[in-house]
């Protein structure tokens, strides 16, 4: 709103104390008012101010965003609880105060920021425009800041943040959410993202620094400081060298017959996976003309979310039949993601879960490790990673072949955290992935990366056909050898957090007090772990060897017909997630029988545990 237009709307009702009868909400609307200088997300709690709109004004003013399990996430808009100009300012004010307490150097190691493509002309809010105020705040208290010239993969500043050792890095962006939505995901100097306690302490640290500094919102010194640093040609070149590393069969990806689609799904990927094919040998990927270039509206997907499978990826496929190409890449709009798609014999695309990419992948990166290492190598001091909520079949593989292979809480950050830890004790990680088709091939970044994973998919594409073999055969022999693993995973959608707790207290109070439940349905229940409250049935001391996570909710059942099934919250959005496997050992090879069984125990855990219609809740649509 201009400012001279404020006199004649009610002077007197936007700067007098606000009455509205609730003196938490009166004060935090004279904090918004005072400190707020974006014009647009001023003028939204001035709107609802004069519209008497209060309960909204509370939701927007009266709580703060939480860490997640990716950093800070939630709309963009007006609001303490929303993603804004004024929201990034307070958290990276409480970002330089925790930094600042931690490293003594911090004014020499500098800090790391990059940004993706979103943005909302409504809020005049853009992650490119997040990312400046980020690099201002810290530049006015002359701390160093590399801020990237143009937007990139979120692996990029972890890989950043390693590189140029720096302290820390921010990365503006919300990955695959809604358009609506954006982000703030903080990561440490090991490159990983940040767990606790440095999550807590950091939202201590904002809300002790609340009111803008002198400084904050002068995002001209991005423009004027001798501070500020351009990372992205350096830090794009050590990236794709670095590549090489993943690299095995270079000649043989220049001579392939393959065609490859990629999609970026209107994101950053586009520049950064043309480069890394180029690396690799191949010739470039053919691009899918409407989603190639950054598009804030994501306007030719229903949503930004190349999981939700064959539905989003439409164009992309088109594209390939047309051209002739048998595999589609594609990378969430921040690409740290990757979707893959094969067309089979009979016409059909077979879209691959994570589950079944890991399977590859993790197939794929033993038998390189084994072909390329030395021969006193020892098996024993090379692991896999996966999330708790992932299939086991990397398991399978490691209790096969001899080599480690470890779970961790969902969310990389904890995937990547003890990848860090296992680096120091010199241990060789190969592979760690989350069902979510989050994939981590090598360790030269400790994040997801759908660049790297789109490459090496392409490069174990291209070795399989050279013998004739597609990436859905190859799956079937692997899980022929190691025992197949069929999952299903799903959500429902639940935006009332009231209704969410009583499904899962309901859970831990199964017909008495303190009681998990014995069956469901028909399904007989071995064990019971529950990482929110820290117990596991399985354990002799019934604890959780998983840390407690109070924050979430995440229950797992392991039944006694061999299936795993969990139940948990969402870290970024307001679903409930299922995720359930059928683990079989490799002599058990009849498919349709293990699907069967797998059907029914979902179709009992959505009846018995999760009581949609009773609760609410709306089923995925797919």
């Amino acid at each position: 709103m201009a400012e001279n237009a404020e006199g004649d709307l009610n002077s007197n009702l936007l700067h007098a104390p606000y009455h509205t009868g609730d003196p938490q909400l009166d004060t935090a609307i004279g904090q918004w008012l005072r400190w707020d200088k974006n014009p647009k997300t001023k003028e939204q709690i001035e709107n609802l101010l004069r519209n008497g709109m209060n309960k909204e004004l509370r939701d927007r003013l009266c709580c703060r965003m939480t860490f997640g399990t990716a950093g800070l996430r939630s709309a963009m808009g007006a609001g303490f609880c929303y993603i804004n100009d004024l929201t990034v300012i307070q958290s990276t004010q409480g970002m330089y105060k925790y930094l600042e307490r931690c490293f003594s150097d911090f004014k020499q190691r500098g800090f790391v920021v990059g940004y993706d493509t979103r943005g909302q002309v409504t809020s005049s809010c853009s992650s490119q425009r997040l990312a400046k105020l980020t690099a201002a705040v810290l530049l006015a208290k002359d701390v160093p800041v590399y801020l990237f010239s143009r937007y990139v993969p979120t692996p990029f500043v972890p890989y950043a943040v390693q590189e140029l050792k720096a302290v820390a890095g921010v990365m503006i962006t919300a990955s695959h959410n809604r358009k609506e939505d954006n982000g703030y995901k903080v990561y440490w100097e090991t490159g990983a993202q940040i767990t606790s306690p440095h999550d807590k302490e950091i939202l201590k640290c904002i809300e002790e620094c609340v009111e803008p500094w002198n400084g904050s919102w002068n995002d001209n010194l991005v423009d004027t400081s001798p501070l500020k640093r351009d990372p992205l040609q350096d830090i794009c070149r050590r990236y794709m060298e670095d590549l090489k590393k993943i690299c095995f069969h270079r000649e043989l990806n220049s001579k392939t017959p393959l065609k490859f689609v990629h999609t970026s799904f209107h994101g950053v990927g586009h520049d950064y996976v043309q480069l890394a094919f180029q690396v690799f040998g191949f010739k470039p990927p053919i691009p899918v003309p409407e989603q190639k270039d950054p598009d804030p509206d994501f306007s030719t997907v229903k949503c930004p979310n190349p999981e939700e499978g064959e539905s989003v990826l439409e164009l992309s496929l088109r594209l390939a039949e047309k051209e002739n190409a048998r595999i589609v890449l594609a990378t969430d709009p921040d690409a740290d993601r990757l979707a893959v798609a094969e067309l089979q014999e009979n016409g059909h695309w077979k879209v691959f879960t994570g589950n079944e990419l890991a399977a590859l992948f993790g197939w794929w990166m033993f038998d390189c490790w084994k072909k390329n290492t030395s021969r006193n190598a020892d098996v024993k001091n090379v692991y896999m990673l996966a999330t708790t909520v992932s299939s086991k079949i990397l398991k399978a593989i490691a209790l096969k072949e001899g080599f480690h292979f470890e779970e961790t809480l969902p969310g990389f950050k904890w995937i990547g955290s003890r990848i860090k830890d296992l680096l120091e004790n010199g241990k060789e990680v190969l592979f760690a992935f989350e069902e979510s088709i989050g994939f981590l091939c090598g360790t030269s970044v400790l994040d997801k990366d759908g660049v790297s994973a789109a490459v090496v998919a392409a490069e174990m594409a291209a070795y399989l056909e050279t013998m004739n073999i597609t990436l859905k055969q190859q799956l079937i022999k692997v899980y022929e050898k190691y025992g197949y693993h069929i999952s299903k995973t799903s959500y429902f959608l639940c935006y009332d957090p009231t209704t969410i707790k009583s499904i899962f207290e309901r859970l831990r109070n199964f017909g008495s007090p303190k009681e998990y439940p014995k069956f469901c349905g028909t399904f007989a229940i071995l064990h019971v772990r529950d990482v929110t409250t820290g117990y596991d049935s399985s354990q002799p001391n019934k604890k959780s060897v998983l840390p407690v996570s109070k924050n979430s909710q995440m229950i797992t059942f392991t039944f006694q017909n061999g299936c795993v099934a969990t139940l948990r919250t969402s870290g970024t959005e307001p679903k409930i997630k299922y995720y359930a496997e059928m683990c079989a050992l490799p002599e058990q090879s009849d498919t349709a029988f293990l699907e069967e069984e797998l059907r029914k125990l979902i179709e009992a855990l959505i009846e018995n545990f999760l009581e949609p219609s009773r609760n609410g809740l709306t089923w995925r649509s797919v």
